[in-house]
């Protein structure tokens, strides 16, 4: 039995993405809002599939790439996460063990499929998600493993993952284990969507249970329903310890207890696909706030791991990340 700590236990949606560069003719054809995430039923994912030429198959989700970024900087990780016994679930469950995360959840024999999603990237470089949650909508608290959520040193959730309703309780229970443990946890907002459609359980949720808090410009303007970001910083500051809360090419804004600190974004030769972006600047920061790093460092790292993903298709890192940090210094 593994007793040793580790950085950043993730929890999350375990999904397949199925990545492919549209032209915005198909968005419109199919009544799809650019950069949104939307969830679908599996009949409409394997349409929309049958219209893609050149896809590429990876194991995705939202915290599974933040989790694999910490990895990839040289950080211990675990991840809970729910896929079915067949082809995708493999493909999940070997993805996670190349990567070196601790993964062992209990896979679904209920017949439901293996969860997957469609990234459509058009020439812009904004990404469209169509997600069929599958087998995801099962993890309930009982796939919560308490011993694994206590060596974390923080547990990062997904906002994704808000939607079916037993991940709530599991979530809640994560909480419970990471707190009593004097552990640290973490939330990211996920979608601006997701928000609206959770706007009052999220606020509760962060006020209550959530240490650090990740968000873009959208979300947070959403949670607390204000046009400003500057309000929205002042409303956040309230409510959390940390929050972490990007801005796209004008870097990040991080505040930390009673400072607030502008953190530039890291400079990047060709944005391709934004994929992932703010599931590696997570990575980043988390990596860097578990070995007890200021804010500016937690920001600048984040920054660099997002520039990385942004450059190619795909939302996982093309190179090692500690190399790359290595480089930098």
């Amino acid at each position: 039995m593994n007793d040793h700590e580790l950085g950043v236990i993730g929890i999350g949606n375990a999904i397949v993405d199925v990545i492919a560069t549209v032209d915005d003719a198909l968005l419109a054809r199919d009544g799809l809002t650019k950069g949104s995430m939307a969830l679908v039923s599996e009949e409409r994912a394997i349409q929309l599939q049958s219209q893609l030429a050149g896809a590429q198959e990876s194991c995705g989700g939202s915290a599974a790439n933040t989790i694999a970024g910490v990895g990839s900087l040289g950080g211990s990780v675990g991840y809970v996460g729910k896929v079915a016994e067949d082809r995708l679930g493999e493909v999940f469950a070997q993805g996670m063990l190349r990567e070196h995360v601790e993964y062992s959840t209990t896979r679904s024999r209920s017949g439901v499929s293996t969860a997957c999603c469609i990234v459509l990237v058009t020439p812009d470089a904004q990404r469209t998600m169509n997600t069929f949650l599958g087998a995801c909508t099962e993890l309930g608290p009982q796939d919560v493993d308490e011993s694994l959520i206590r060596r974390g040193r923080v547990t990062y959730l997904e906002g994704y993952l808000w939607d079916p309703p037993q991940a709530k309780q599991a979530f809640l229970r994560a909480a419970e284990i990471a707190h009593a443990a004097g552990r640290a946890v973490s939330l990211s907002l996920s979608d601006s969507f997701c928000v609206a459609r959770h706007r009052e359980s999220f606020q509760q949720l962060v006020h209550e249970h959530v240490d650090i808090l990740f968000a873009n410009e959208d979300e947070i303007r959403a949670l607390y329903q204000v046009d400003d970001f500057d309000a929205a910083v002042a409303a956040v500051r309230d409510h959390v310890t940390i929050a972490a809360l990007t801005r796209g090419k004008d870097g990040s804004t991080i505040v930390w207890d009673t400072e607030v600190t502008n953190v530039p974004a890291a400079p990047v030769q060709c944005v391709l696909d934004t994929t992932g972006a703010g599931d590696l600047f997570a990575a980043g920061f988390l990596h860097a706030f578990t070995r007890g790093q200021p804010a500016a460092a937690c920001g600048e790292l984040g920054s660099l791991c997002a520039a990385e993903i942004i450059g190619h298709y795909g939302a996982r890192p093309e190179i090692r990340l500690a190399v790359l940090n290595a480089r930098t210094r």
